[in-house]
């Protein structure tokens, strides 16, 4: 087969782009070249969590390897068999363990077998899904397309510390296309804090921030404290609970910055997508090209076209497994996109 190459450094310029074309890759068989990886970034190249990328789909694949180096900006991956089964990846620093779980998850939906993978490393990372967002989001959006799959956070890895622990079990499905265009009236709103090794007046303090902002009532908010052996870390997530869909929202606590600062800038999130009429935030919706493309179609509004979502669907077409069609629709209080995932003509 001829190999595909795809040039790193092309729209957001970041780890994305290397983690779909992996992902692909291995779907169908072709050879990759990666050129420029990671160059729109501080820190060019493979780094710790990216380099796990590539070796988690290449030990799913048997795949030969050429530049499989931290901080190389150049890779070949030439897969050779997609094999199932019980697989463990170790990051050995904080990286996320929830963009390894993106590379491998569509892998294993088409895998020969059932799979049980254990990853290692960070669940709630700044610049990456975190664990709930996974597990509340975008899993159940998978179930409904067909998939068979469950995730178990055995421990949670905060930055710096990282020692997370994930557990992902996968069966091949065959997935079928799902339509999210109208996400339906408002149902429910309710706020979570993880934290570890902080005083709990912080995760208090930002509780009753976005309590006091939506008019929640005690059911809707949730403290989890991990202790002081977890680390140090706080994590604050709003779901919005629709009809037909939902969105989360997550903000991070920092040093220096105040508790009531983290809540309000999670709720100005959640209000831009309150705003919108769409059925997907910016971060699920480049998340959904993949499955889509694995069930020969879909369609969601989203209110934002990230560069995420241009380099996802920029790949997927560099495979030429469907084509993508980005439509700005106005409907409503800002702009409002159409995203169709279609196989080709």
């Amino acid at each position: 087969m001829n190999t595909i190459h795809i040039d790193g450094s092309q729209g957001e310029g970041g780890g994305q782009i290397l983690r779909s074309a992996l992902s692909l890759s291995v779907l169908t068989g072709r050879p990759l070249r990666l050129s420029k990886i990671r160059a729109g970034r501080a820190k060019p190249g493979l780094m710790r969590q990216h380099l796990t990328c590539v070796q988690a789909a290449a030990q799913l694949s048997a795949a030969d390897l050429v530049g499989a180096e931290l901080r190389s900006t150049e890779l070949e991956f030439r897969p050779n068999a997609l094999v199932g089964g019980a697989h463990h990846f170790a990051i050995g620093t904080a990286g996320s363990t929830m963009l390894v779980l993106q590379t491998v998850l569509p892998i294993l939906l088409r895998a020969d077998r059932p799979s049980r993978i254990c990853i290692e490393g960070g669940t709630h990372n700044q610049m990456a899904p975190s664990a709930d967002f996974i597990s509340a989001l975008f899993l159940p959006l998978l179930r409904q397309m067909g998939a068979q799959v469950e995730l178990e956070v055995e421990r949670v890895g905060f930055y710096p510390t990282g020692g997370g622990r994930i557990v992902l079990k996968v069966s091949p499905s065959d997935l079928k296309p799902i339509s999210l265009i109208e996400r339906g009236a408002l149902r429910a709103i309710e706020a979570r804090v993880i934290s570890a090794g902080l005083p709990q007046h912080i995760a208090m303090r930002e509780l009753t921030t976005v309590a006091d902002h939506y008019g929640l009532r005690r059911e809707q908010l949730q403290h989890t404290d991990l202790g002081p052996r977890a680390g140090t870390g706080n994590v604050l997530s709003i779901a919005a609970h629709f009809e037909g869909a939902s969105e989360w929202v997550t903000q991070y606590g920092q040093r220096g910055v105040r508790a009531e600062q983290v809540a309000a800038r999670a709720c100005a999130e959640l209000d831009a997508f309150l705003d919108s009429n769409a059925a997907v935030g910016e971060h699920l919706a480049d998340q959904l090209l993949l499955p889509m493309v694995l069930a020969g179609g879909g369609e969601f509004t989203t209110a934002v076209v990230s560069e995420h979502l241009r380099s996802n669907a920029a790949v997927v077409e560099a495979f030429g497994v469907a084509g993508v069609e980005i439509v700005g629709v106005q409907d409503g209080p800002g702009s409002r996109v159409v995203v169709k995932s279609t196989p080709p003509n």
